[in-house]
């Protein structure tokens, strides 16, 4: 059956109002899912707020499941920045921070899936000044543009403000005469809607309601309604409810979700490039380069087809899911850059636009950078690259479906492209380059989850090996988790020392009676100035190599090492060895099922 849904524009914090009617509606028409809010949730005047606190702290009963994006207007700062600090709130929560029962708040912007609907929003509005709360940032846009590359068609795309040229080729009877292109709307909106190819658009602020004709995408079998909502309690009456049942496009045929209306009109946006002036189609070039050339987009392509240009999904992310197909550069030189903080405009076109603002590197060597704030492993560097790390939980990149289990300051994922199929990760939670720098009451966790992790395999009769490629110039950090055979323990110390040799080093061997003895030795092994690796093995042994920074070192070395040992060695490359995204669910599953006995989080 397919999932009822409201729609509403703004609320302006008439939740009085607003769930009186829901209620009437669910009574009559329902029962309905959820209700989306889209535009101004909060109250525009103090006068309102006393009601509107009601909800908030539980006084009054809020009858659905309701999601707002509109994170402005009076009170929204202290309220949302209570939700931020809500112990319910940590860590991954691309569907909705709590706010207070059955209202969540749509942070940022992001993906998710609504009893079976591929839902995507932006949240807050477009301002030069981007703040914390009420403003989308350059990222929060990046961020849809990545999800717009991703298999599979968006049923909802939720916005505060409307498309601008959502009008265009429109029936002129169909139009508000209150229709205004100058307040309310947005070009970044449009490009955003013409990527992502929603079945539906749902926009509010500009206060009155319009529901177009639906109209075709280009190189998409679907077609997409736009749906503008009018302010909850408008004086001219004018629609601020609306319900819609939609079938998950995931569960429809391609000649359902290809089915057309008779009165489908061209996308406004194609309308808007055909008729406009010369000047106006320059400037618009312009300011789609701006936004768009970093991105392995349709519109990109156009432009640079002959160029050498690199991707950015393979440099940022290490793989793109066009392959051999894209018409740009996967450069593996270039992605080791990257992560050595170097800036991805400097390395794609020779120059940085940003200039010292940019908080990414301008060279390709490390000596004499002039922002030593910048460097790789610093505060700076670490909370703005967060934002695009893959195992940060609150980036819009992290794969969320490998999560296995998630504490306060550690998760447990699934590798990505595992050696074997128990092949996991412990990560921290915050973005810090390695694991032997967070604080004691982290190294608790820490040591729960390994703990956890070697009754789990020794019950399976395997044992585990712990390895980290702790660097300086770290990213994320991550403590790899590899079970091994128990027949093949006792082989574990001399590969290592073979494979040490080849490289012409020599471990520093250290034995104690517990992990915990073992990293407290490690914590005191680092000092930010060198490189190390790591591997703790079973019998109570750490293997210790430091390494300088003039000295190069292969960061999958531990991985290669333990794919030699299983006789593995075509697997020492994770590429060499990825699953699709059903595969890894199916995994992460099974592992799930396995663990839950041992989870300390459980």
């Amino acid at each position: 059956m397919a999932p009822r849904i409201l729609l509403c524009g703004d609320v302006f914090g008439r939740l009085n109002q607003l769930f009186k009617r829901v209620s009437s509606v669910n009574k009559s028409a329902g029962p309905f899912d959820a209700l989306l809010c889209v535009g101004q949730f909060f109250p525009d005047s103090p006068e309102l707020l006393d009601d509107f606190m009601s909800y908030i702290e539980g006084g009054s009963h809020i009858p659905l499941p309701t999601y707002f994006i509109g994170d402005y207007g009076v009170a929204a700062p202290k309220v949302l920045m209570a939700a931020t600090k809500d112990s319910a709130n940590r860590g991954f929560k691309m569907d909705g921070f709590k706010v207070c029962d059955n209202l969540y708040w749509l942070k940022g912007s992001g993906k998710f899936n609504l009893f079976g609907l591929s839902v995507t929003y932006l949240s807050g509005r477009k301002s030069l000044i981007v703040q914390q709360f009420g403003t989308f940032s350059e990222d929060d846009v990046d961020a849809l543009r990545a999800i717009a590359e991703e298999p599979g068609v968006v049923d909802l795309f939720l916005t505060n403000e409307w498309p601008s040229g959502v009008t265009n080729g429109a029936a002129a009877s169909d139009i508000p005469a209150e229709f205004s292109e100058s307040s309310g709307s947005d070009s970044t909106i449009s490009e955003l809607v013409q990527e992502i190819k929603p079945r539906y658009h749902i926009a509010g602020s500009k206060g009155i309601y319009y529901s177009r004709e639906p109209y075709s995408n280009v190189d998409a079998m679907h077609i997409t309604r736009f749906i503008g909502l009018a302010s909850v309690g408008n004086k001219d009456k004018q629609k601020f409810i609306h319900a819609i049942s939609p079938t998950p496009a995931s569960t429809m045929s391609s000649t359902e979700i290809a089915m057309k209306t008779t009165n489908t009109t061209l996308s406004p946006y194609t309308s808007t490039k055909e008729n406009a002036s010369p000047n106006d189609t320059a400037k618009r070039s312009a300011d789609s380069d701006s936004q768009h050339w970093r991105y392995d987009v349709s519109q990109k392509r156009q432009k640079h087809e002959a160029g050498d240009k690199l991707c950015f999904k393979f440099v940022s992310s290490g793989s793109c899911l066009r392959g051999d197909t894209c018409n740009f550069r996967h450069d593996t030189d270039a992605r080791e850059h990257c992560l050595r903080g170097v800036c991805f405009d400097f390395l794609n076109k020779g120059k940085c636009e940003r200039g010292p603002d940019c908080r990414f590197r301008h060279s390709l060597q490390d000596e004499g950078d002039k922002h030593p704030s910048r460097k790789p492993g610093s505060e700076y560097t670490r909370s703005s690259r967060s934002r695009e790390c893959w195992f940060c939980l609150s980036s819009p990149s992290v794969e969320s479906h490998l999560i296995i289990s998630i504490g306060e300051n550690y998760y447990l994922a699934l590798a990505k492209g595992p050696l074997v199929e128990d092949h996991v990760l412990i990560v921290p939670v915050e973005h810090m380059p390695n694991t032997l720098s967070l604080s004691s009451e982290s190294e608790a966790e820490l040591l729960r989850f390994q703990n956890s992790l070697k009754r789990c395999f020794k019950n399976q009769e395997k044992e585990v090996i712990f390895f980290e490629w702790a660097s300086i110039r770290g990213t994320h950090a991550n403590l790899q988790a590899i079970p091994i055979p128990s027949s093949k323990a006792v082989m574990i110390e001399k590969a290592f020392n073979l494979a040490a040799q080849k490289l012409g080093f020599e471990f520093v061997v250290k034995k104690f009676d517990s992990i915990s003895d073992g990293r407290k030795f490690l914590k005191t092994q680092t000092d930010g100035n060198l490189s190390l690796f790591y591997a703790e093995i079973p019998g109570g042994t750490i293997l210790l190599h430091h390494v300088e920074e003039k000295d190069t070192f292969p960061a999958q070395f531990g991985r290669e090492v333990l794919a030699g040992l299983l006789n593995m060695a075509d697997n020492a490359d994770w590429r060499n060895h990825k699953h699709n995204k059903d595969d890894e669910m199916k995994i992460v599953e099974g592992f799930k099922d396995r663990f839950q006995e041992y989870d300390p989080n459980h």
